[in-house]
């Protein structure tokens, strides 16, 4: 399903059972996305589009992610840029002098905080802080506008990327959007206007942003602010569609839907064009339905938590005695991550501005706070040996620590993690 020169009579062609005249095929237009799509490598995060606008479209694809579509074959240059900017290729990270914590990567401060503003803050998946601090670079003038992702207008359980230039705009973007969002794959336009503009993406949006700025001035002058938040993993739209089977709405007779915020952590919401108002919990939305969707590429990430951004947000649960989250609903707080001098700026300004308030964080919580960054990075490793037993693509990580992350976890679950990993790639679910 990965480009239309080699769809299937139905339109799609799954990436992990390319045959091989499809795969030469698409060899032919560019060797690097051939390799992404050979180990269902892709993200979809659009940075692939940014390089070659005009040959690369992203379009969403069975079951329901953001592919990119070639109309044309790439160039050595283009294919180069692309193979080195990729997420689905591989991430490098250097600590160049930071603190860098064998699970949670290179950072200058990590606080809790929350949004002054109580709307910012109950609208907000975990406190408003990211809100907050988007709109205080908006208030000051340090920014045209801000490029962020938000729910789309013909499909409310899909995504859309705009440009947000009024607090109205980033009210109605905030909250989690667990679907597929490109925010790079119209770069180059927005970078045509000249604007400064900062960019709220997910961290492997970031890391490819990041890489790319090595190849075009324009990013490093025109979006001084990269920011991130931290990521679990991308579901299909397919997952999407299971939330509201659950809820017992019909796609056609939702007028909005969210899937967190209005509240910490917020309830999965669909409302019906007749006003009608359906629900469910986090726990269950996420837990029950959408974490089984996510695709292939978030499930062997090494980098959830934003490594190459310069302020990083998430969830600061409250905990059990176990150490384990709370899901219960209440005021919300966030985590705050500031990893290069430019976040820590931003995040001082916003304090000092009156729009943001923040206490010290002892980062020794962390790992009970977020248990499922933390398991996922340590079982990386075993899930990596399993795909290389297979003989599957896989990214090229440098930095990321990835054998002092394995050396964390028991043997019992490296194995577990394995074998599992070996048992996805027999049964064809890669």
């Amino acid at each position: 399903m990965f480009f239309a020169p080699v769809m299937n009579t139905t339109g799609f062609l799954k990436e992990p059972n390319m045959n091989s005249q499809a795969r030469d095929e698409l060899e032919k237009r560019s060797k690097t996305i051939a390799r992404v799509a050979q180990g269902s490598l892709c993200s979809g995060c659009g940075a692939c589009a940014a390089v070659a606008p005009d040959k690369i479209k992203m379009v969403l694809q069975d079951p329901g992610f953001l592919r990119p579509q070639l109309s044309d074959g790439l160039s050595d240059e283009e294919d180069e840029t692309i193979a080195r900017i990729c997420p689905g290729m591989g991430q490098s990270v250097e600590a160049n002098g930071r603190a860098d914590d064998v699970i949670w990567g290179p950072y200058l401060h990590m606080h809790t905080g929350h949004a002054i503003d109580p709307q910012l803050r109950f609208a907000g998946s975990s406190g408003g802080a990211l809100s907050a601090v988007i709109l205080h670079l908006l208030d000051s003038g340090q920014i045209d506008h801000v490029l962020q992702t938000g729910p789309s207008e013909t499909l409310p359980t899909a995504n859309k990327t705009f440009l947000s230039d009024t607090r109205e705009e980033i009210l109605s973007a905030a909250g989690s959007r667990y679907a597929p969002s490109a925010p790079l794959a119209e770069l180059d336009l927005h970078l045509a206007t000249g604007k400064k503009f900062a960019l709220v993406g997910k961290p492997c949006d970031i890391a490819a942003l990041r890489a790319l700025a090595k190849f075009d001035p324009r990013i490093d002058a025109q979006i001084p602010f990269m920011l991130s938040f931290f990521c679990a993993g991308v579901p299909s739209l397919t997952g999407s569609g299971k939330v509201l089977d659950a809820l017992g709405a019909r796609v056609e007779e939702v007028r909005a839907f969210r899937y967190r915020g209005n509240g910490w952590p917020g309830k999965a919401t669909a409302i019906l064009h007749d006003g009608e108002t359906h629900s469910m919990s986090y726990h269950e939305s996420w837990g029950g339905i959408l974490s089984s969707h996510v695709q292939h590429r978030c499930k062997i990430c090494a980098d959830g938590s934003g490594t190459a951004a310069d302020l990083v947000c998430a969830d600061a649960w409250t905990c059990d005695a176990d150490g384990y989250p709370l899901f219960e609903e209440q005021d919300g707080i966030s985590l705050i991550v500031t990893r290069t001098k430019v976040g820590e700026s931003v995040l001082q300004g916003a304090v000092d501005a009156g729009v943001l308030a923040i206490d010290h964080f002892n980062n020794d919580q962390l790992a009970t706070m977020q248990p499922g960054q933390t398991n996922r990075r340590r079982a990386l490793l075993a899930r990596l040996a399993g795909l290389w037993i297979l003989r599957k693509p896989i990214p090229h990580y440098r930095g990321l620590h990835l054998l002092k992350m394995a050396r964390q976890n028991t043997f019992a679950r490296n194995s577990r993690n394995f074998l599992g990993m070996l048992r996805r790639g027999f049964t064809g679910r890669i």
